[in-house]
């Protein structure tokens, strides 16, 4: 292995790593990092309560009562039972032509060879969503319902398109800061919109504004901390990621209101705005624009905080980072120079399509799991828990096997967990229970492992903007895993089975990817191409020296 490709002496890396590269100075600026993509997480998942479709049937104008409950002994003679459920929309035709109370609504009081069509409703529980408060009920209005998180991820998509050209241009800290801000204003206004159209816009508003957020916050736990603490700082940002789910569900099972949830959400974004004064910009994204005396008081105030000192000759050393390849000293040149590399240009082909089945595969998996058979609130926190062990054990396998292999086994198994589901009888409850976290448990690893790859194949000042590329495109998996309960409605274990398909081809591609593991982070183009070169060499090396063991 060359030096290039291990931590070199003069590197800022070597720098963090003897002033503590995860010392008390990142440890409380990284504090205040997970604050915000908990509140991130929160508010992007809302829609899932905000939107979420409601047990309810046809209020019966001659047998209910303002206390009538949904499942009142009589209901099964008036309305029909469609799989095992009273139908949402339908009733059947009553025979009545004066009031019935409602202990005299028998079978024989309605005609079940006619089924009419109704426009009042009576509900299973006290919930509220936007179902009520733009009146879309029943199967012709369910695609409204879905339609919400899918321009939530529309919004994503056309934010991520410019969150990471503004982050490498003006710094990860304004865009997290800036973005979550006006993402809680928006959410806010939106409870006030009169017209389903109108709570669209701002739901695209919303996430267009908050969707870099996640992915400046986890930059900057990578560019702050050194080598070593990689993995490990992508796994507490993920799992803040978990946090924030759950504190979406445990909030709207408390609430059980769209308009108090979203208050809960959105309101402490405001808070944020003291992060231009409690949180550093990045030191790395500093010295790439040349910003030489601010990256410095930020390396001083580690150093301090952590209880060490930092040399003159180590400050020295930050002055040249910058200059010390004329590749870094613009990012359109680094971009040019990428664009013209078959190596780099398949690597992000590649990567897109690995990180639209994440997305699919995560938000597919999460959304759905509302739907399960049993409570909702209860299966989306643990379907939302189940990634915490998951962010954890990638912090060890990805170690211990590299983020190659890892990324090839998580997807494998989210795809055999999602096949075995199907053939899970439906009474076995926590049986299908158990094989669907399995398979969240593999997407949410796989995410994980494909964030840290990614964040370690490109170079430093275009590490952003391909990871958003990436994430940007990823959303194309993201905007139809809401529609995925429409497919069950074509065949009900099609959603499992398109899971299934498209974890098994990313599985094959993510072969194809360099081996990161212990590789000094690239600060230019010419230092990514690299690693896979190198990654070659060393395996033919490996071949080399397991032949020669072999012959003896």
């Amino acid at each position: 292995m060359t030096a290039r490709n291990s931590v070199d002496n003069n590197s800022l890396d070597t720098i963090l790593v003897r002033l503590g590269d995860f010392g008390r100075y990142q440890i409380g600026v990284f504090a205040l990092v997970c604050f915000a993509v908990v509140l991130h997480s929160a508010v992007h998942v809302a829609f899932v309560f905000t939107a979420m479709d409601l047990d309810y049937r046809c209020k019966i104008p001659n047998c209910d009562t303002e206390s009538s409950e949904y499942a009142a002994s009589w209901v099964k003679s008036a309305v029909p039972i469609s799989n095992g459920r009273l139908e949402k929309c339908s009733v059947y035709q009553s025979y009545a032509n004066e009031t019935i109370f409602e202990e005299n609504c028998t079978e024989g009081e309605f005609n079940t060879q006619i089924i009419e069509r109704c426009s009042s409703f009576v509900y299973k529980s006290d919930e509220k969503t936007i179902l009520q408060e733009y009146d879309l009920q029943c199967d012709n209005n369910l695609w409204k319902l879905t339609m919400i998180g899918t321009i939530n991820n529309v919004g994503q998509f056309f934010g991520l398109l410019i969150s990471g050209i503004l982050s490498d241009r003006y710094g990860r800290r304004v865009l997290l800061v800036g973005g979550m801000v006006l993402c809680g204003v928006c959410g806010i206004i939106r409870t006030f919109m009169p017209t389903y159209e109108w709570f669209l816009v701002l739901e695209f508003m919303d996430a267009f504004f908050g969707a870099g957020s996640y992915i400046c916050g986890f930059v900057l736990g990578v560019e702050l901390v050194g080598p070593k603490k990689r993995v490990l700082t992508g796994t507490l940002v993920s799992s803040c990621y978990a946090v924030g789910e759950v504190f979406a569900a445990v909030s709207a099972y408390l609430v059980k209101s769209w308009k108090p949830l979203i208050y809960i959400l959105y309101t402490p974004t405001i808070l944020l705005l003291s992060y231009f004064w409690l949180v550093p910009e990045s030191i790395r994204w500093n010295l790439s624009k040349g910003r030489i005396e601010e990256a410095k008081k930020t390396m001083i105030k580690l150093a301090t905080v952590n209880g060490k000192q930092i040399t003159d000759k180590e400050l020295e050393i930050l002055d040249a980072i910058p200059v010390s390849d004329a590749e870094v000293t613009k990012s359109g040149s680094q971009f040019a120079e990428a664009i013209r590399s078959s190596t780099l240009m398949i690597r992000l082909v590649t990567c897109c399509f690995c990180w639209i089945t994440c997305a699919f595969l995560f938000y597919g998996l999460t959304l759905n799991s509302v739907a399960l058979a049993g409570n909702a609130y209860v299966d989306f926190i643990l379907t939302s828990l189940v990634e915490i062990p998951a962010y954890f054990a990638c912090n060890f396998i990805v170690e211990r096997y590299g983020r190659k292999r890892s990324l090839f086994q998580c997807y494998l198994l989210t795809g055999i967990a999602c096949l075995a589901f199907i053939f899970i009888p439906a009474d076995s409850r926590w049986g299908s229970l158990c094989v669907y976290l399995i398979g969240k448990f593999g997407a949410t690893a796989s995410f994980t492992i494909l964030y840290v790859i990614t964040s370690e194949m490109f170079p430093t000042n275009l590490r952003h903007s391909f990871m958003g590329t990436c994430s940007t495109l990823g959303r194309c998996g993201s905007m139809i895993s809401p529609q995925t309960p429409l497919l069950a409605q074509i065949w009900e274990p099609l959603p499992l089975v398109s899971f299934a398909a498209m974890s098994s081809i990313a599985a094959g591609l993510a072969l194809t990817f360099p081996e990161t593991l212990n590789k000094k982070l690239p600060d230019t183009v010419k230092e990514a191409k690299e690693i896979g070169k190198v990654a070659e060499i060393e395996q033919e090396i490996y071949k080399a020296q397991r032949q020669e063991k072999e012959r003896y």
